[in-house]
């Protein structure tokens, strides 16, 4: 089962706002929000929450991704989120998620017994390529006590 899949099976959000896993890699993760009236704001564009939720989404794609071979250790939590609407977003949208620290300078923390914090940053773009919000998600691995 692919992490797209997984987290479809057990994110009820994801379900809900029917969002797409396109790429998720440990260099990369990439969603997508169909154009759906049920979203949309007063503007006809897709609402801040559901752009919110799609580029959380994405980070958290990524966070798998990345650190899954750490999970019988410590559990990945969100510490906090900052997103910035950018432009006007109209019609489908995706996430692009990156890691905002090297991998193993992570897993070296968690090593050391510490509790490792790094950033993941996600665009958000228009078809266009326009990019109409960003964020950063700052994620942690808590060890598992």
């Amino acid at each position: 089962m692919s992490i797209g899949e997984m987290l479809a099976a057990t994110v009820p959000m994801v379900r809900t706002l029917n969002l797409e896993y396109l790429e998720t890699t440990p260099e990369r993760a990439v969603l997508s929000l169909p154009d759906q009236g049920d979203f949309h704001n007063h503007i006809g564009g897709p609402h801040a929450g559901a752009m919110f939720t799609l580029a959380e989404s994405a980070s958290g794609a990524i966070v798998l991704a990345a650190f899954g071979d750490q999970l019988s250790r410590a559990v990945p939590l969100a510490v906090s989120a900052e997103i910035a609407y950018k432009k006007v977003a109209l019609g489908p949208v995706k996430a692009t998620a990156t890691l905002g620290r090297p991998i193993a300078d992570v897993v070296a923390e968690l090593d050391a017994g510490e509790r490792p914090e790094f950033p993941v940053a996600v665009a958000i773009t228009r078809e266009d390529g326009a990019v109409t919000g960003e964020m950063t998600v700052v994620w942690t691995l808590r060890p598992n006590s």
